[in-house]
């Protein structure tokens, strides 16, 4: 069998599943599943990663493209996958936990930058790509054994399966171990043959590295990996694995420190000073935090309706039931958090009457809530991870904003207030931002209180008279915060001092890139020419538009692990959609297809979100489902009926592969010039893409792959 380019086909391995269709399926579901768990597994073992999992999606997807690339040249990489990923788990494995620091993102208990830190950085992204690319040659040897789209619907059909199925098996019982056990198992269905013993023999010391790496009574949550340990007098501590009977009666009960990724995030415990003997240990640690949690009610007292969002193990809310409060709101994003602390926690907060817990996204609530409160607390959210691999947002990026705390603002009785309390630790100029974002929010000065590390700040409706200059170890701040960048919802980058993309994600970015292109130029077939230009930017506008609709469905929702799956759903069905109809009843490619491409882009961009955050929900899910889709339909038309026709199809294959990684590195450049502007580029893109598809001829039988399986 030949293509278009007089390409030998690779013979096809011996395997379990009869026909190319279903082994392309099969593989295709496999690649997304172990994609998908490597980019929520690594950023657990090595918390830096957790910054930057999208670079770890865009590492999975060059490497499946490489591979593809290189399908016709009989290295027969596929049979050393397993060895391969043996290899990239040990060096993750041996790997430093240690979190280089930025010139301009805090970053909690960041390190001093090292070279040694950042090679290792670059190592893990440049083994992720390795791993993939044996996956990515058998995709692109079963490419050329079917007709081009109907190898992409198959293609398309086992990468949304896989996400099906990714998404169940996260919501029901994630398990790194489990799953790379299923990934093996599945690989070795499709590699039957000869072979297996090594196979499985690579496989199971991959499987071996993984198990070493849990600890007994670790958690997975949808956003994080959770430990907890009960605190002890001594500085030790010991596994929670079964608290005590009666711990939310007994006096002198035990406080857990919980990890989120190996780093302290927050302890579950009373604060109440009854349950504790006078002089105890516990009881002195919890009067050394009790201050802190109090604040607020002191300069405001007696609020009867209290929301916390950001509720965690629940202390928050247990200081609004220490101080009368009627009616307490929790929301919390994190439903793991919540469980634990209902299993752990002794003052038992969660399950008094008095409180509603909420699973949900801060913002998200207070959009939708019709409640007036009369204390609005912001709890200690402090996040320590990106909400998606396909943004380097922040999961409490859009709580942080201008137009979050306006919201928050507007939900208050005539004689409210917000309570915003942020660990800032001595980073001086991330206060001073957030006095600047409450200010512009609120319209006036906030009252700002300094603590040993933490910091309060206040904004009334109606500004009390009195308000005390110092409560215990906190000291009330007068000075004026210099003028500086806030961050709204088209920047939402709190934890950064200025507009620009910090220096370690640019030595990450720079790597990649420049083995993107030496690796693609230098696989790439003979005969490229000027036509590939094309899929060159047909690429790097599909990848940006994704990433970019993700930011802002999760803007109109909520930044949860649910609204982030059901989009890339939706992507996938769309793009599905549009090899449908080229396949069956679009027959050639025509420049006006362009022209609704454009229109949608163009309507997508102008319309401001906030119009589409005051509509209700039906209104704002009828947009989500068809406005911010509807260009990745009519790129999905241009790109399958070009590619269908490409008398070199390795190359154009290889022009948008370089292309879409470069438009998942520009998603980079909302750090500096905001989300709104990369619609703009992704326009760009678009229209460098109609320049350039009439300069060479598009006529013959395609094949390879499309990154938009990703």
């Amino acid at each position: 069998m030949q293509d278009a380019g007089h390409r030998t086909t690779p013979p096809l391995a011996e395997t379990a599943l009869r026909g190319p269709g279903l082994q392309l399926f099969a593989l295709s579901f496999l690649a997304l599943s172990l994609e998908l768990l490597l980019i929520r597994w690594v950023p657990s073992a090595i918390r830096l990663v957790a910054y930057f999992a999208n670079l770890m999606l865009i590492s999975s997807f060059l490497g499946l493209g490489l591979g593809a690339l290189i399908s016709s040249r009989r290295l027969r990489l596929f049979q050393w996958f397993p060895v391969i990923l043996a290899v990239d788990i040990g060096f993750i494995f041996i790997c430093k936990s240690e979190l280089p620091g930025s010139s301009i993102e805090v970053r909690f208990h960041q390190a001093a930058p090292t070279f040694l830190n950042h090679a290792l950085l670059v190592g893990i992204f440049i083994f992720n790509v390795l791993v993939f690319v044996p996956l990515g040659e058998r995709i692109g040897q079963l490419f050329h054994a079917l007709p081009a789209l109907r190898a992409y619907s198959w293609d398309l059909g086992g990468s949304l399966c896989g996400t099906l199925a990714f998404g169940a098996f996260s919501l029901l019982a994630f398990s790194p171990l489990w799953g790379m056990v299923c990934v093996a198992a599945l690989y070795l269905v499709v590699s039957r043959g000869k072979g297996v013993l090594w196979a499985a023999s690579g496989l199971a010391v991959a499987i071996a590295f993984l198990s070493l790496v849990d600890e007994p009574g670790a958690l997975w949550s949808p956003y994080y990996y959770i430990t907890a340990q009960e605190m002890r007098e001594d500085g030790s501590a010991t596994d929670p694995a079964n608290p005590p009977e009666g711990v939310r009666t007994m006096t002198d009960p035990p406080t857990y420190l919980v990890r989120v990724n190996q780093d302290f995030y927050q302890p579950h415990g009373t604060m109440n000073p009854d349950r504790y003997s006078p002089g105890s240990w516990g009881g002195e640690r919890a009067a050394g935090t009790r201050d802190q949690y109090f604040l607020p009610y002191v300069v405001k007292p007696g609020p009867r309706r209290v929301a916390v969002v950001g509720a965690g193990g629940g202390q928050d809310v247990e200081a609004a039931l220490l101080n009368g409060a009627e009616q307490v709101d929790a929301v919390e994003i994190d439903p793991e958090l919540v469980a634990l602390s209902r299993r752990v926690n002794a003052s038992g907060v969660y399950d008094d009457p008095r409180v509603r817990v909420v699973v949900d996204d801060a913002r998200a609530f207070l959009r939708r809530t019709e409640e007036r409160y009369d204390l609005i607390v912001f709890g200690y959210l402090d996040s320590q991870a990106l909400f998606s691999s396909m943004s380097n947002i922040r999961l409490d990026g859009y709580v942080y904003t201008v137009e979050s705390i306006r919201t928050a603002f507007e939900r208050l009785n005539d004689d409210g207030a917000i309570a915003l309390s942020f660990l800032a630790g001595d980073k001086v100029e991330l206060i001073d931002r957030l006095i600047r974002m409450v200010r512009e929010a609120t319209g006036r000065k906030p009252i700002c209180y300094f603590g040993n590390g933490p910091v309060t700040l206040l904004s009334f409706k109606n500004p009390p008279d009195n308000v005390p200059d110092e409560f215990g170890p906190w000291r009330r701040f007068l000075g004026e915060p210099p003028a500086g960048p806030i961050p709204t919802d088209d920047w939402p980058y709190l934890y950064m001092s200025r507009r620009g993309i910090p220096t370690d994600y640019l030595l990450v970015i720079g790597t990649l890139l420049v083995l993107s292109v030496v690796a693609v130029l230098g696989l790439m077939p003979r005969g490229a020419g000027f036509a590939e230009v094309h899929f060159f930017f047909m690429g790097v506008g599909f990848l940006l538009l994704q990433t970019r609709s993700i930011s802002t469905c999760s803007l109109y929702f909520g930044a949860t692990w649910m609204v982030t799956t059901v989009i890339i759903i939706g992507v996938l069905l769309m793009v599905l959609l549009a090899n449908y109809v080229v396949l069956h009843h679009l027959r050639s490619f025509s420049r006006r297809l362009y022209i609704p491409l454009l229109i949608s882009l163009a309507v997508v961009y102008l319309i401001p979100t906030n119009l589409i955050l005051s509509l209700p929900l039906v209104g704002r899910v009828a947009w989500s489902m068809l406005g911010v889709p509807l260009p990745i339909f009519f790129a999905g038309l241009i790109f399958s009926t070009t590619f269908r026709s490409s008398p070199n199809p390795s190359a154009a294959f290889g022009a948008n592969l370089i292309g879409a990684t470069i438009g998942g590195f520009l998603e980079y450049l909302g750090m500096a010039i905001g989300h709104q502007a990369l619609g703009l580029i992704v326009m760009g893109a678009y229209v460098a893409s109609f320049i350039f598809v009439g300069r060479g001829a598009h006529t013959g039988r395609a094949g390879g792959a499309s990154p938009l399986n990703s």
